[in-house]
């Protein structure tokens, strides 16, 4: 059987789409959305899991003009962890979305 890395999630975003390029010119960006849990905690509260995302070429551009924080979206990619080394020297682990398909769910915020 082949091994399956599928993710959708709804959610909104919880920052502005932060966009760069790479040394060849390929757009990036990247952004948080918070996912809501459907269930409720002890103290009878929702809570959120807040999850990063990372969008390639097209897709990335589009998701920088049309996205802002509190956008509500679908993002539907495949999980993806990377290690780092912060300047201080210590070693570190993320967890992130490369999302391959966007839906905005929410219309166009004005400025």
């Amino acid at each position: 059987m082949k091994d399956l890395n599928m993710v959708n999630l709804t959610g909104n975003l919880t920052r502005d789409v932060e966009m760069r390029y790479t040394p060849s010119g390929e757009s990036v960006a990247t952004f948080g959305i918070a996912v809501n849990r459907s269930f409720k905690n002890s103290a009878g509260e929702y809570e959120a899991d807040f999850i990063d995302c990372v969008v390639w070429k097209k897709l990335a551009e589009l998701c920088s003009q049309y996205l802002a924080k509190g956008s509500k979206v679908l993002v539907s990619g495949r999980l993806q962890t990377r290690n780092y080394e912060t300047p201080e020297g210590q070693r570190r682990k993320v967890w992130e979305v490369v999302a391959e398909d966007i839906k905005f769910l929410s219309k166009k915020q004005e400025d």
